[in-house]
């Protein structure tokens, strides 16, 4: 959760910059209360966590009681937690803490639907990079928590090489040879990965002993040729263009992986919200 702080009090920041004042002027300092987080939308609960340290860092004085955790099928009517305090602070948090949960769990709710629909196959879903610039760990948190596995978190943390790099580099050959001399003088341990478009470009990929091949925009049809010729020595990630619609024909290629962007980048949050408690 520290790695998330940051986050989180920028957000705070943004929200409530010199003051509530809509709060401070219509609630006398002081007056105590409670709020319950109320699902009002059937899907998958993630950033409860998230929830918890946006709580406290604008104040360390509530109480919550969680009754359903990261992960949870939810529905509508359910109460997700309840919180008790200030009425200033739970005010403050409000529109923060809603602003994460409900897209994180927007995030793993259609995660699970990719997932579910890969049930009985050997494929895992893999979210990439199309983020949200700032919030890229949270919603990768959310991709975990809805069943997907992390590609790599940045341009950091695993090599790669993709049709601009390969075109730039001059083809993949060139790519690789450059890449793995570069690796070694600068003492990195990084898996290499190659995009390819075509079978001839999954054969040359293949003769420079990489770590994975992207198939990209291949048909289904076109992954399992590929797949003949890799013949599993090395990992297979098929992407573009995949759907809820599509996956599981994918899927039923045999592939390592299917990557999708849409996961993390064309969703829709899920509906909550953070009710007063009349006492």
């Amino acid at each position: 959760m520290n790695s998330y702080k940051n986050i989180i009090l920028q957000a705070l920041q943004e929200d409530i910059g010199n003051g509530d004042y809509s709060s401070m002027a219509s609630i006398p300092e002081g007056t105590m209360g409670k709020a319950k987080l109320l699902v009002k939308q059937t899907g998958i609960i993630a950033g409860v966590n998230v929830a918890l340290e946006v709580l406290n860092l604008v104040d360390s004085a509530i109480n919550t009681t969680v009754f359903i955790g990261d992960g949870t099928a939810i529905k509508p009517g359910d109460i997700v937690l309840m919180a008790s305090g200030s009425v200033h602070s739970l005010l403050k948090a409000e529109r923060t803490l809603l602003n994460f949960i409900q897209r994180m769990s927007g995030i793993a709710t259609m995660t699970h639907q990719y997932t579910e629909l890969l049930k009985g196959t050997r494929t895992q879903i893999l979210d990439t990079r199309k983020t949200t610039p700032g919030l890229r760990l949270l919603e990768k948190e959310a991709v975990r928590i809805g069943g997907g596995v992390n590609h790599r978190i940045g341009l950091y943390d695993m090599i790669m090489l993709k049709d601009n790099h390969i075109d730039y580099a001059g083809g993949i050959t060139a790519a690789v040879t450059k890449t793995k001399t570069y690796l070694k003088t600068h003492g990195l341990n990084l898996k290499i990965e190659v995009e390819t478009r075509n079978l001839e470009e999954v054969k040359e990929a293949l003769s420079c002993d990489v770590d994975r091949i992207m198939l990209d925009n291949y048909t289904p049809e076109q992954i399992r040729e590929a797949l003949k010729i890799i013949n599993g020595r090395c990992e297979t990630e098929a992407s573009g263009g995949i759907t809820l619609q599509t996956v599981r024909r994918y899927a039923e290629t045999g592939v390592d992986f299917i990557s999708v962007g849409e996961i993390t980048h064309h969703i829709q949050s899920l509906d909550l919200s953070f009710k007063a408690i009349n006492q």
